[in-house]
């Protein structure tokens, strides 16, 4: 999810229909399948969070299809049904994009729908509307940058913490450093309340992590970890840490559906409080005894350009850093494995699929020295 230091949206309620789902989950009808399974429509699902949903649900004995454009690996999962469409509106600034198809969605049903790529309103009331009336239940993942701001002291952003907005909820852009992501994904959250009211499941991650996740964002510390030697701590090693495995995430998101549990979800780790000391010694205890750690304060990293979750993974100054109440995800089964598990199992991933690109985050060996030099000289 974007830097929530970057957002200057301006405040808004929840919409009352969302609101009202805060107050408890409810359940759809149950399965309409021959021996308990589910007929699930995977709008995506090929990418990081698509893939875990669907090798969960395939586990768990239900009928899987996927409806996207058949670009992003198209190989992936041949024993399921593969439907091709288009979601995207025309844009004037993308001329040579395809026409928006949605044929390959009409006049089927399903007992769900879980929508993981849904970024702009009209393009999610536009499925809505082929969909109503055939689907049972419509999840869609949003973000936790939905709230006005998670930049809170000591109350957690809950549920029905104000939500952002912005001047056009039909804009088809995330402006220049994606100051309208927020208020677009809650825009899709109301276009799908509005389609299937008590029939709707929002589930708001943060930070997504594990094997697979090419943001580079959580995959920097297990590579830094296996590098060993003097690693950068970054800022109070009491600050605490969310996020959220994509396993995890994929295999909650099938209990959600299997349950027909509906209505907003923070969908962030952990069961108990995790601190960046925690996190750093979990990882050296892991992957790497021959690490040390040099703890450098945050003041000094803003100052010198560091960018949280960006050239630092896993850090967020701690004056900056809000945290999000996960009690209603617990209360529905959410259950979250080790970090050790996510630590161990990304690394093995660095090593062995990541491949060699370049890194999109995360902090060069050279920088992290000039910075371990210039602090120990201050």
């Amino acid at each position: 999810m974007p830097d929530p230091t970057r957002r200057s949206f301006l405040a808004a309620a929840a919409a009352a229909a969302a609101v009202t789902m805060a107050q408890s989950p409810q359940r759809t009808d149950p399965p309409t399948e021959a021996g308990g399974g589910k007929r699930l429509l995977i709008l995506g699902g090929t990418s990081f969070l698509g893939p875990a949903i669907v090798r969960r649900a395939l586990e768990r004995g239900h009928t899987v299809t996927l409806w996207n454009r058949g670009r992003t690996n198209p190989g992936l999962f041949p024993d399921v049904e593969h439907l091709r469409g288009q979601r995207r509106r025309p844009r004037p600034d993308h001329p040579d994009d395809p026409a928006q198809d949605l044929t390959a969605l009409a006049d089927r049903t399903w007992d769900a729908v879980v929508d993981t790529n849904g970024f702009f309103t009209g393009e999610v009331e536009d499925v809505g509307k082929v969909l109503a009336g055939n689907v049972a239940q419509y999840l869609y993942v949003s973000s936790l940058s939905v709230y006005r701001t998670l930049e809170v002291d000591a109350t957690p952003v809950d549920e029905q913490s104000p939500l952002c907005e912005c001047d056009d909820k039909y804009r088809q852009d995330m402006g220049k450093d994606y100051e309208f992501y927020g208020a677009l994904k809650r825009y899709c959250e109301d276009a799908v309340v509005a389609a299937f009211a008590d029939a709707a499941t929002l589930v708001r991650p943060g930070y997504i992590v594990g094997p697979g996740d090419t943001s580079d964002r959580f995959s920097y510390w297990p590579a830094r970890f296996l590098r060993g030697g003097e690693c950068l701590a970054p800022g109070d090693p009491d600050n605490e840490l969310q996020f959220v495995d994509v396993r995890d995430l994929g295999a909650w998101i099938v209990h959600l559906v299997e349950q027909g549990i509906t209505g907003p979800f923070n969908a962030v780790g952990f069961d108990g409080r995790i601190s960046t000391a925690e996190f750093l010694h979990t990882g050296k205890g892991t992957l790497n005894h021959g690490c040390t750690f040099t703890w450098v304060g945050d003041d000094f990293l803003v100052e010198n350009g560091v960018t949280a979750w960006g050239e630092m993974g896993c850090w967020t100054p701690k004056a900056k850093n809000g945290r999000a109440a996960n009690a209603r995800a617990l209360a529905a089964g959410a259950t979250f494995r080790p970090i050790a598990e996510t630590i161990r199992d990304t690394a093995d991933w660095v090593r062995n699929e990541r491949g060699d690109r370049p890194w999109r985050a995360g902090m060069t060996a050279d920088r992290e020295r000039d910075l371990l030099a210039k602090w120990k000289v201050r």
